[in-house]
Order: C-alpha cells, then structure tokens, then sequence
C-alpha cells in the first residue's frame, strides 16, 4: 500500500479566547455567537463544507488557498509547530 507524507506548508493560524474573540472574527470574515455570560462564545466561519464554529481554545488556520477552517487544540499541536 503506498504511504504519503504531508507536504511541509506554512500555515497562518489564530487561538480563539475570549480575549481574541472579536480580532479572530474579524480577521477569518466570521461572527460571534453566544457572548453573553449564560453561553460559551464561538466564532463561526465559512468554510469550504460549510459553516463551521471554532469554539474557545480551537485555532482559526487560513489554509494554503486562502480558506479558513477551525482546528481542536490537540489536533493543532500536534500537526503544526512555531515558524519565525
């Protein structure tokens, strides 16, 4: 069976906190929901399936072609590491 190894690429990426709610949304063209103090906030996106949320610790990755897309923490660590 022939394997594959993914192609370094860098990558653009934003955590999502409650500090950073309104930049992220801003910056991936998204909106906010749930920001009041009886919900947990969430920025959602549009993306290429679809509207999607990155909830709080998730990371907002602008993909090789411009699309945003969400990632849960652990997936993110473990597939991307820091550039300078």
């Amino acid at each position: 069976m022939p394997m594959f190894r993914k192609k370094p690429v860098v990558i653009e990426a934003r955590p999502v906190t409650r500090e950073t709610l309104a930049e992220v949304a801003d910056w991936c063209g998204g909106h906010i929901i749930g920001n009041v103090p009886s919900q947990t906030p969430a920025v959602v996106i549009s993306t290429l399936e679809g509207d999607m949320a990155g909830a709080l610790g998730d990371f907002i990755i602008r993909g090789v072609q411009g699309e945003f897309y969400p990632c849960k923490p652990d997936i993110f660590e473990a597939t991307y590491e820091q550039v300078s």
